[in-house]
């Protein structure tokens, strides 16, 4: 399960209304690279694939991500920040 805070909640809403893409889903995962040998990955996406992919939903904003970056994000909870440096997404991560 990915929990999305509600600060996130509105910044994917206006992000996906800044792109022109209102319909689309929000993509998280994990990808090779960064300090630890791992990245986090967020991007708007219009499709899921039901054997690869979860879905979750909270207030009708969407977020889907593969399985395998799952693993390592189970128990997350996505928040966005607002600070003049360092503001945007923020991954709170047991796992990390």
């Amino acid at each position: 399960m990915i929990h999305v805070s509600d600060n996130a909640k509105k910044a994917i809403v206006k992000y996906k209304s800044e792109e022109g893409k209102p319909d689309s889903l929000l993509r998280v995962g994990v990808k090779g690279g960064g300090c630890s040998g791992f990245s986090y990955d967020v991007r708007l996406d219009d499709k899921v694939d039901e054997k690869a992919d979860r879905l979750f939903e909270a207030d009708g904003v969407k977020v889907v991500c593969d399985v395998k970056s799952l693993l390592y994000l189970t128990g997350m909870t996505l928040d966005y920040t607002y600070e003049m440096l360092g503001g945007g997404f923020k991954f709170i991560n047991p796992n990390a």
